[in-house]
Formats: C-alpha cells, sequence, structure tokens
C-alpha cells in the first residue's frame, strides 16, 4: 500500500500547462500531439495498474483489521463488493494499451490511431472512475466501523463517455482542427481525475498513520 501511494509521482502524469502544450502541437503540426498521445495512454495504464495495487493493498488491510476486531462477517458483504470492483480494474490492466505501440500505430495511421486511442482512453477512465467510487464508498464504511476516517466518494463524480460519434463527425467536419479541442479535453479530464484521487490518498494514508504510526 506504501509503495502504491508513493508510485503516483511515476504513474499519474500531470498536464501541467495543456493550453500551451495545445499549442505546441498545432505549431508543431502534430508532432507535439503525438508526444501528448503517447502520455495519455501512458498514464491510463499506469494509473489504472498503481490504483488498482492501492485498492487492492487497502481492502487487504481492511479485512485484517476487520478480522482482529470481529467484524469480518458483519462486513463481508462490503468486501464482497469491493472484489466485485477490484475485477473491474483487474481486468483493464489487460486490455491493448501500450503506450509505445500505439505512438507507432499513431505514426502509420495518424489522425485514425488518435481518435480509436481516444475513445479507449475515455472508455477506461468511465469504467476505472465508476469502480474507483464504489470501492472508495465501501471502504469508507468499513474504516469507520474500524474506528478509522476515511472519506467516501461522490456518486456525481462518476466520469461520463464523451459523445464519441459527434467528436468524430466535428474532427472530419474540421479537417482534424476539432481534434486539439478534443485532445485538451482528455488531458484536463485525467487532471481531474488524479487531483480528486490524490485527496483521497492523503486521507487515507493520514488515517492509516494515524492508527500505525510505526507502518
Amino acid at each position: 500500500m506504501r509503495n502504491a501511494y508513493a508510485a503516483r509521482a511515476d504513474s499519474d502524469y500531470y498536464f501541467s500547462g495543456p493550453g500551451v502544450d495545445i499549442l505546441l502541437a498545432v505549431l508543431t503540426c502534430g508532432i507535439w500531439g503525438l508526444y501528448l498521445f503517447y502520455q495519455l495512454m501512458r498514464r491510463s495504464r499506469d494509473h489504472n495498474r498503481r490504483r488498482l495495487e492501492l485498492l487492492d493493498a487497502t481492502t487487504a488491510l481492511a479485512w485484517e483489521r476487520a478480522n482482529a476486531q470481529g467484524v469480518a462477517d458483519e462486513l463481508r458483504s462490503n468486501f464482497s463488493r469491493i472484489a466485485g470492483q477490484l475485477e473491474v480494474l483487474r481486468r483493464l490492466t489487460t486490455e491493448f494499451r501500450d503506450p509505445v505501440i500505439w505512438l507507432v500505430i499513431a505514426l502509420v495511421a495518424s489522425g485514425i490511431a488518435q481518435i480509436v486511442g481516444f475513445i479507449f482512453i475515455d472508455g477506461d477512465l468511465v469504467k476505472h472512475d465508476a469502480a474507483e467510487v464504489a470501492i472508495e464508498s465501501d471502504l469508507a464504511v468499513i474504516f469507520s466501523r474500524l474506528g478509522m476516517s476515511v472519506p467516501g466518494a461522490d456518486p456525481s463524480r462518476v466520469k461520463q463517455p464523451h459523445n464519441y460519434v459527434g467528436r468524430i463527425f466535428a474532427t472530419l467536419g474540421s479537417c482534424g482542427a476539432y481534434s486539439f479541442w478534443w485532445l485538451h479535453d482528455m488531458m484536463v479530464e485525467g487532471n481531474r481525475h488524479l487531483e480528486t484521487n490524490w485527496a483521497w490518498e492523503d486521507a487515507l494514508a493520514a488515517s492509516v498513520a494515524a492508527i500505525n504510526p510505526a507502518g
């Protein structure tokens, strides 16, 4: 759990200046956009892997404490729901999301590859976010029962899918210009997701440290 928490600097790529990135993509005739596409794909894959590790380890810690306090049976339904949502995150790790290969595909089939990649990345985030919200909500209930304060998740934050058909037509109708707006949305929405995750993780880490300062 500690390792997954510390690894977010490597897995959670944050686009600090999406507007500047889009300007550079335009000025370089899309070359910088390929780098951004690579980072989007890498972030989608690596962030999901890290969060799966973190939430899996957190659940294991909660189960250990629940057994120690004799309330495991009482909370079994919560743990069962978490197991199902962890499986959703686990399945996402098996999807074809290698950023290097996707970059090569984008170089060969520029434009089409990015559109397909955007749809995959957005769809993954929708599934990922919904599973996380469900897991965090159950973990909040479990930890509260164990005497630990861990924030729940706001269901309204769950990412909604883009209008893929509409965005594809807008991209084709604008001769590709709309793809830069779409790219900007991908960066900003992913950043927002990371910020929400980091706040929850910090609260979790503080709560765990308060109960077990030695680690």
